[in-house]
């Protein structure tokens, strides 16, 4: 899967993943389709998945044991490198520790993780 793509795939399971887990009606930016996500952030979930898929295969399959908690960790890590990446002061929201995200944003970057991995086997 190109670099293009792979952005892609982790936009369309970030949406995918706030209309399952989220409650209530949300946001219209945290479903903007891909055609109309901004540059910064086609360019954090083009590293983000880069990120995960390096990850994935450099674990020969051994990333399958992870627990989803570690799998949602890790997306949320790489995540709020890119948000300190492309914001000089990001909102707190932006950044919070896997601790302080909401359940539904935990659910959903598992769920990210989970489909890149998906997508490579």
């Amino acid at each position: 899967m190109s670099h293009p793509d792979g952005a892609r795939l982790f936009r369309e399971a970030w949406i995918a993943g706030v209309r399952q887990h989220f409650p209530g009606e949300p946001k219209p930016g945290y479903v903007t389709p891909w055609e109309d996500t901004p540059e910064w952030e086609r360019q954090a979930a083009r590293a983000v998945y880069e990120q995960v898929r390096q990850f994935v295969e450099i674990s020969d399959g051994y990333a399958a044991r992870l627990s989803r908690e570690q799998r949602g960790r890790f997306v949320a890590t790489c995540w709020t490198a890119q948000m300190f990446k492309h914001f000089e002061d990001p909102k707190p929201g932006y950044v919070a520790d896997w601790p302080d995200l909401p359940t539904w944003q935990q659910e959903t970057d598992a769920d990210i993780f989970e489909a890149i991995e998906k997508s490579l086997g």
